[in-house]
């Protein structure tokens, strides 16, 4: 669940080992609808180019494994995203080291390369994205019109996916609700506070300092004062530098975490007491990003695996899962969204912020430079 998603460009990190179970590679070419050369699956921009849907679920079900990387099952529903999957199509997923980090997703990559292994498919962080884009294959899924033009590269190299709100959950047993930033300095919250990871290093938590930026009058072009806000906790005696975890926060460790809201919702639903939200004024949000590895060993697969997120049937576990999916609103417009879950999981409260990629690139240069020198 509390998955290091890295944001910053700055540094990669060491691989972790990959424990996927061997299984065979296939490229081999759909059968050729109109009498022109056949496409192979890895250079298939599209289902309609491989010879259509048809065509690709019978070559994904030949090959019948798929390797996905960070991605743990309470994390925006996808323990559930897989299983369906898995049932639906036949195929197996092999599902690697779900705890870590987007750059460490890229770096697994590149260190099995060539090997049945290798990931087939990306869950990415912004920054992570937009510095890996040489590891991607363009592929445009059937309702490539479904998804809004500004939460998709052109080609189809990545795509926008999910999103949630940067939230604080916190022990009722404990500790009062906080009501805004201030309150987390009292004595109330005497080392409480802890981040979903390093902000340097982790997406959640690069969030974190920049909902306390925007939370402090700041905005996303310099995280400064969100950087300020966490010295303060820190000084404090508030802050801990403790990566919180679902264990963490069940053993009373962490009794308040910055993180994502459907990760807080996760947690929520199996610990007493746990209690989530959000704080009055900017809320800020960020999509996570799909690509294709351009050495999938199963590229037939991982493109099955994309028209299957992108499909209204796993779109809707992710608001399940406390996550909204990028065609939401295509999804309300056709009547095919899940009412129950959406009325379930709310609308986000006030004012969305966003960081782009020239300010998160310029927010993780940053962070890089002062994080730790701010709660040293």
């Amino acid at each position: 669940m509390f998955n290091r998603r890295t944001f910053a460009t700055t540094a990669i990190l060491a691989a972790a080992a990959i424990t996927l179970s061997a299984c065979s590679t296939s490229t081999t070419p759909a059968a050729s609808t109109d009498g022109d050369a056949a496409v192979d699956a890895k250079t298939a921009p599209s289902a309609e180019a491989f010879g259509g849907i048809d065509a690709l679920v019978e070559a994904a079900k030949a090959e019948g494994q798929l390797n996905v990387i960070a991605l743990p099952d309470n994390w925006a529903n996808y323990g559930a995203i897989k299983a369906l999957f898995e049932k639906k199509y036949g195929i197996t997923v092999n599902s690697a080291d779900p705890d870590i980090s987007s750059a460490e997703e890229i770096q697994a990559a590149d260190n099995l390369a060539g090997q049945d292994t290798a990931p087939d498919v990306f869950d990415l962080g912004t920054a992570v994205t937009l510095d890996s884009t040489d590891h991607f294959a363009p592929y445009q899924v059937a309702n490539w019109a479904e998804i809004p033009d500004e939460n998709k590269e052109s080609t189809g190299l990545y795509v926008n996916d999910y999103t949630g709100s940067m939230s604080i959950g916190y022990d009722s047993n404990s500790v009062p609700a906080p009501t805004s930033l201030d309150d987390l300095l009292g004595k109330d919250y005497k080392g409480a506070v802890a981040l979903n990871g390093d902000p340097t290093q982790a997406g959640a938590a690069f969030a974190a300092v920049g909902l306390a930026t925007v939370q402090s009058g700041g905005t996303l072009d310099d995280f400064t004062p969100g950087i300020d806000f966490f010295s303060k906790l820190n000084k404090a005696g508030n802050f801990i530098p403790v990566d919180a975890t679902q264990a963490t926060i069940a053993s009373g460790e962490t009794k308040v975490v910055f993180d994502w809201s459907y990760n807080n919702l996760a947690v929520a639903s199996t610990v007493d007491g746990w209690k989530v939200t959000t704080l009055p004024g900017a809320a800020y949000t960020s999509y996570y990003n799909q690509a294709i590895n351009k050495d999938a060993p199963h590229p037939a697969a991982a493109r099955l695996w994309q028209e299957f997120l992108y499909s209204p049937e796993a779109q809707n576990l992710f608001i399940v899962g406390g996550a909204y999916p990028v065609t939401l609103q295509a999804m309300t417009d056709a009547g095919t969204v899940d009412s129950d879950a959406i009325a379930a999981i709310g609308t986000i409260d006030g004012e969305l912020v966003t960081p782009t990629a020239e300010q998160a690139e310029a927010a993780a240069t940053l962070l890089a430079s002062d994080w730790a020198a701010a709660l040293g």
